[in-house]
Formats: C-alpha cells, structure tokens, sequence
C-alpha cells in the first residue's frame, strides 16, 4: 500500500537534548570516553597571555582538527560547515544546538600566532601514545617502515631550475672514518677531509607555488611536486613516529632518523620490516649496530640482459678477492670515497677473454667488481630472511604499515595535500596519525553505553 509521510512533522516542537541525537555506538562516543583531553591545557599554557580577551578553548582547537582528520573531511572551511549541522560533532566539541561554531579561520589564525614554531602536534602525537601504551595495547618489538608519497598543493608546471648543494647523509660521518680505515687495512692512504666535503651540487625544480615540495617522478605518467610521509607501526597498526620530508627526498635517508625517534619515544624493537628500497649496506649497517633484527626482502639482480650477474662473481672472504666466471682472479684495487672497494683485473687478461662480451662493455677492456664496506651486513640479512623466527615478521608488513597507509588515503584525507610548507604538512601527519591512532583506541576500548 502506497503512503506518503507526512512533512508538517518539521514544525513541530519537541523536547530533547543534543545527547539523545548521537547514536549510542558512535565514533565520537568511543573517542570521547578513550581519550581524556584535558591534558592539551597542560601543553599550551605557556602559549597564551593572562590578560586580554577571553581565547576559544585550545582544546576545542584540537578537537577541530581531530574531527578533520578522522573523518577525512577536505578542509578546515568545510569542518566548520559539517559541525554546524552534524549533532555528533557539537556533541564531541561540547556544544548546544545554538552555540555559534567558530570561524574557519580561526584555527589558522591560533596556528600562525601561537602553534607555528612549537612541537606541540608532536607532543599531541605521543601523549596519545603514551596513553594507548599504558593500556597495553602497543606491541612495538616489531616495527614496520614505509613511506608514502602525498601530492602538494602545487602547479607542477609552475617552477624554477635551481642548483642546489647535495644533502650530507645521516651515516656519513660513520662512514667515512670506516671508509678510510679500510683503506689503511689494505695499505693506502687515507683520504683528507676535504676529499669528502666537496660541495657537490645538483640541479632541481623548485615549485613557484610551495617551495618546500620536492619533485617526484615515477614514471612517464607520474610527474608531480609531492611530499614524502614517513612512518613506523607497530604489530597492532599503531603508528609509532613519523617525519615529513620533500618529495624528492628517498625513503632510505630516513629510516635512520625515524627509528632513533621510535627508540628514544617508545622504545627499541627486536625487529624492523621494511620493502626493498631500504635494503642498502648503511640500513643494515645500522641496525646491526643497534642489535635490531632487519627483515627484509629479495631483491632480484639488476645487471643487464645478457651479461653475467654479480653472484657470478664469486667473493673469497679470507684472501678478498673475487673470482669471475672464466676462473681468474679479481684482487683488491682501491676503496673509493662512496665506501665501495674496487676488484679488478689486469687489463690484457680481459682483453682476451672468450667472455668479455657478457663481462662488460669497458672501452679499456677491464672488468671492475664493486663490493660495499658494509655489504657482509645485506648478506647476513638476506640469509636472515629465511629465518622461521623473521620470515613472519616481514609477511606481516602488508597488513600492518602499508595498511596504515591505505587508511590514510582512503579515509583521511592524505592523498592530497590541501596545506603548504614543511611545518604545515608535519602538523597534518602528525594530527591525521594521532586521529587514527586514537580511532583504534576507542574502538577497542569502548565498552558500550552504560545502561541506567
């Protein structure tokens, strides 16, 4: 039977509070009874004066943004529209049906006045942490890294070619004083510090519209100004720390850093999962150093079609030399100042070789193996990737760091960045990580309502 509902329903007035109109299991419900955020007034006191105007509440300040964040909503303008017609985010704000919502510029005003140059997203960050690991839920004797590219706010046809100095790396220091006692082991000289402070410059685009973008290729199709999000989780999905840097800017600078700041936060793991690109001798290197598991993945030989491979050539620890397919002997040549010992064979021996073609396209008809410093450091960890007790660890990884990832682009607004500049951007993952960290919180904490 056909009916119609009856819309003078809308004129009528009702007796009912702002409570009764969030449903009982909603997310706003669970968060608001997992996490206490009183502990923001604590952090920000020393931000605003004691006399004036009366400020907006920094707590609601954050809460804004947490409502951002967690429910992926594009923009703080478009935050302010839904707050003022959604119930359940009044309710979470603590607002009545008639408090006037703030202007969506106040949060960037507070920002630019009181927040820019603080750590106080980062103290947000971990304090949540804490939280959720004072109630066991953090599982961090496993952590998982990976890092994501997220699109800038930029033209990527608006730029300028600039020449800029190469940045220095995280390990040089480390490895340039093992670099030179290599050397002095094999009887050369050692270099002179100014063999490695050599200002190498290189040629960039610098966007025109956000400058602090750094641009990314990936391939034909993929050309744009981006930055990089990097991040560490946790067995449970809990993200552990992360740093922001240029689009340009290559996951494996970073590990280092990001692992040191999950050490000093919350810990050191037995463990650290991560996909080929961070399979280099200063990673492994690294985290031998600090007795931390790598587990890492295959990774297939790259030598060009037709030629022999470098597990051809195969390395005699004891007398350090290389022996090449056709039986003859590669001896130690030099170390050269990227930390890459060098094996080579006299040139007339290679020059009448029946497989000098598969061996190399040398116009002076040499063959040059290269064997990393570090590089016993990437075997032993591939031998470790075997291993019953770490082959487990890295499977875990797609359902762990990149599903972190996933998440954030799909539900929470990381697949574009709408702000600009490093500092903003930081701000953003650190408020869209702490929002999802609090997101599982509440939902594994949450008891139900409480039944009168």
């Amino acid at each position: 039977m056909l009916s119609k509902h009856d819309s003078i329903q809308r004129d009528r007035l009702e007796m009912i509070t702002l409570d009764q109109l969030v449903p009982s299991n909603h997310l706003v419900r669970k968060m608001e009874a997992a996490i206490d955020f009183s502990f923001i007034y604590d952090l920000v006191k020393e931000m605003y004066s004691e006399v004036g105007r009366p400020s907006i509440d920094p707590v609601i300040l954050v809460k804004l943004t947490f409502i951002q964040y967690t429910f992926g909503i594009r923009s703080m303008r478009k935050t302010i529209e839904e707050i003022e017609t959604n119930m359940a985010y009044r309710w979470f704000l603590g607002y009545g049906f008639h408090d006037k919502v703030p202007h969506f510029s106040t949060f960037g005003k507070n920002y630019e006045r009181r927040f820019k140059d603080t750590d106080l997203f980062e103290q947000i960050f971990y304090r949540i942490l804490m939280i959720a690991a004072d109630r066991k839920l953090i599982s961090a004797e496993h952590v998982f890294v990976d890092s994501k590219h997220v699109k800038a706010s930029a033209n990527k046809t608006k730029f300028e070619k600039k020449m800029v100095r190469k940045e220095t790396r995280a390990y040089q220091g480390r490895l340039q004083d093992e670099i030179n006692q290599d050397r002095e082991n094999h009887g050369k000289k050692p270099f002179p510090p100014d063999k490695f402070d050599k200002n190498e410059t290189k040629e960039i685009k610098e966007s025109t519209t956000d400058s602090e973008s750094g641009y990314y290729v990936k391939d034909k199709r993929t050309k744009q100004f981006a930055y990089s999000f990097h991040a560490a989780a946790d067995r449970n999905g809990f993200v552990l720390g992360t740093i922001v840097t240029p689009g340009n800017t290559h996951g494996s600078k970073v590990l280092e850093p990001l692992i040191d700041q999950v050490i000093e936060k919350v810990g050191k793991p037995e463990a650290v999962a991560a996909d080929a690109a961070y399979k280099t001798p200063a990673i492994t290197n690294y985290l031998f150093n600090k007795e931390i598991l790598p587990a890492l993945p295959y990774t297939r030989p790259r030598t060009k079609e037709g030629f022999f491979r470098k597990h051809d050539y195969v390395y005699d620890e004891h007398f350090d030399c290389y022996l090449c397919p056709s039986g003859e002997l590669l001896t130690y040549s030099t170390t050269n100042k990227e930390g890459y010992r060098e094996y080579k064979l006299p040139k007339h021996i290679c020059a009448t070789c029946p497989s000098l073609s598969r061996c190399t396209e040398s116009k002076d008809y040499q063959k040059v193996v290269t064997r990393h410093i570090w590089q016993t450091h990437v075997e032993e960890a591939d031998h470790l990737r075997h291993h019953q007790d770490v082959k487990p660890i890295y499977a875990k990884r797609k359902e762990t760091i990149e599903r972190v990832f996933a998440d954030a682009k799909e539900k929470h607004g990381m697949r574009w960045a709408t702000l600009r500049g490093l500092k903003k951007l930081s701000m953003q993952a650190m408020l869209t990580f702490a929002a999802m960290n609090i997101k599982k919180m509440a939902n594994w904490t949450w008891k139900g309502p409480k039944m009168a």
